[in-house]
């Protein structure tokens, strides 16, 4: 199971951290993604980490401005969120690939997936 947290209403330019709890599953197995569906889009990939940290990857959109990381001993990985636009504003989902060394990008490669968050941010 996967629970984000962390989503909320923001302004322009402000900062926010989403979470993701991992339980039922051997985390540190796992390679974890972040993908997020505005209204009317399908979904997309946002960014990824390998099963000890060591790698990762970003959308083109957000490099620069987001960071993705994970403590395994705490089977959580986290989104922080730095410069947000209002075309940031979405539902932020997390998932789980038990491909651990991949950075896939592509929703199919996972295998696990939280409820989501809504982040939205204002102009």
């Amino acid at each position: 199971q996967l629970v984000e947290s962390g989503g909320g209403l923001v302004h322009s330019g402000g900062s926010l951290r989403l979470s993701c709890a991992a339980s039922g599953l051997t985390f540190s197995s796992y390679s974890m993604g972040w993908f997020r569906q505005a209204p009317g889009k399908e979904r997309e990939f946002v960014a990824v980490i390998t099963w000890s940290g060591g790698s990762t990857n970003y959308a083109d959109s957000v490099k620069g401005r987001f960071t993705i990381s994970r403590d395994n001993a705490k089977n959580t990985v986290y989104l922080q969120m730095n410069s947000l636009k209002p075309e940031d504003t979405a539902v932020y989902y997390c998932a789980a690939n038990h491909f651990r060394y991949e950075l896939g990008t592509d929703s199919y490669e996972y295998n696990y997936w939280g409820q989501g968050t809504q982040v939205t941010v204002s102009s």
